[in-house]
Formats: structure tokens, C-alpha cells, sequence
């Protein structure tokens, strides 16, 4: 079995784990706010504006073992260079106030996220942080498309409001068969388990980025329903049983 199979194999479980969030499965169905949508596109550039930076890391510290990868390291700086303003224009052409998110400061999950990402290169593997690229990328494509469709038709948002999702959806399909060639040169047993120490652990941390976002409103009050019965199912005594009309009376 090829590396690339192999880490998507193994990932399988955390992948679901991120596409089962609420928010997204929400979104898909068209249950989304504008609230939400822009809560996302902040965080979305709280983490994609470390993608160049993360990337230069990355190259600075390959081994030279690894320094094959320099060539493609720098083809996806080139690439990667101002996405992080096509979302602040998706985030004017919502309304929403792109400088205020510019100045702003992220969640906590998502700095947790982008520290990891910067911690991984510099304190375990530099080549951990294509665990990153797979889980941003491979979202990307399997959603991105998608999600825009589903998101501008209920809220009647200009196509404007959508170039992250839209170009980001149609690049990384391009991007994922590049990065397939290359997961597949990679032989080094502990380069490989790096990466897929990493895909695991930002498949949880991106899944905590779309946690953390506000849910539609009728969604969350479904949300809050659900944990509410869970609640009180599991505080029944087991076994308990409720009087029945006759012993009452």
C-alpha cells in the first residue's frame, strides 16, 4: 500500500470525527446564519494567513535528507500568497467588518491550531506539517463547493462573498493530486509516522475550530434539546420506575 493510502486509511476515524461537527452537517442541510458564516471566515483567516510563514518554516527546517522538498515547498508558497485577503473581501462582501477581523485576534482554538502547526515544525518533524496540508486541503475539496452553494442560496449573499470557499474548493482539487505524488516519496518510517501523528491531531483541532463556532439559531436550540434529554436520561436511577395513575390517586 502506497503512503499516501495509508495515511488516509488511518485517518479515517478522525476525518469523521470532523465532518460529523454540528455546524457542518448543519450547513450541508442549509441551516446556516450570516453570524455563523462570518464567525467562520474570521477564524478561517486567523489560520490561513500562518500558511506562508508555516510553509517557509517547513522548508527552513528539512533535514537534508528531505531537502528534495524544497522545490515543491516553493511552489506552494507562490501559490498560498493572498489567500488570506480573499477572505477579508468574502468578509466585506458580507457586510461584516473585514479591518476590525484584520486587527482582531483568534479564538482559542483556532491559535491553539496554528501554534501547534508552528510547535510541530520546529519541536518534532518539519515534515508533520503536511499532516496539516492533508487535513486543511482534504476538507477543503470533499466540502468547499458544497458548503458555498449551500450557505449563499438561504442567506441571498453575492458570489463575491464566496472566493475563499470557491477557489480554495477548485485549487486544492489540483493541489490534493500534487500532494498525493508526494506523500508517496516519502519512505523515511519516522517522516511518515510524523505525518500521521499530525493528520490525526488537526483533524481534532480544525474539528475544534468548527466546534467553536456560533450555530444557526434553530440548530442550536435542536443542539441544546438533544443534550438536555441526554442529560436527564443519564441522571434516571437505573431501574426506576415512575408511580402509575392508580397509585397516585
Amino acid at each position: 500500500m502506497s503512503f499516501y493510502n495509508r495515511l488516509v486509511q488511518e485517518c479515517v476515524a478522525s476525518r469523521q470525527g470532523l465532518l460529523a461537527t454540528p455546524i457542518i452537517l448543519g450547513a450541508l442541510r442549509g441551516e446556516v446564519s450570516l453570524p455563523s458564516y462570518l464567525a467562520f471566515l474570521g477564524e478561517a483567516y486567523h489560520h490561513v494567513r500562518h500558511t506562508v510563514p508555516l510553509l517557509r518554516a517547513t522548508q527552513a527546517a528539512l533535514p537534508a535528507r528531505n531537502r528534495w522538498l524544497d522545490e515543491a515547498l516553493a511552489e506552494y508558497i507562490e501559490e498560498e500568497q493572498g489567500h488570506d485577503e480573499w477572505i477579508l473581501n468574502d468578509i466585506a462582501a458580507c457586510g461584516g467588518n473585514a479591518q476590525a477581523v484584520r486587527h482582531g485576534q483568534p479564538g482559542h482554538v483556532t491559535e491553539v491550531m496554528v501554534a501547534y502547526a508552528y510547535d510541530t515544525i520546529a519541536r518534532a518533524n518539519p515534515l508533520g506539517f503536511f499532516g496539516m496540508v492533508h487535513v486543511l486541503e482534504g476538507t477543503s475539496v470533499s466540502l468547499a463547493l458544497m458548503a458555498a452553494d449551500a450557505i449563499q442560496k438561504p442567506l441571498s449573499l453575492p458570489d463575491a462573498a464566496f472566493s475563499y470557499l470557491r477557489s480554495h474548493g477548485t485549487l486544492d482539487q489540483e493541489h490534493t493530486a500534487h500532494f498525493e505524488l508526494l506523500m508517496d516519496r516519502i519512505e523515511d518510517p519516522s517522516d511518515q509516522a510524523a505525518i500521521v501523528h499530525a493528520a490525526k491531531a488537526f483533524y481534532r483541532l480544525y474539528g475544534d475550530v468548527f466546534r467553536s463556532l456560533p450555530l444557526p439559531q434553530a440548530q442550536a436550540q435542536a443542539t441544546a434539546q438533544r443534550a438536555a434529554q441526554g442529560a436527564a436520561q443519564a441522571t434516571e436511577p437505573t431501574g426506576a420506575r415512575l408511580p402509575s395513575a392508580e397509585g397516585v390517586v
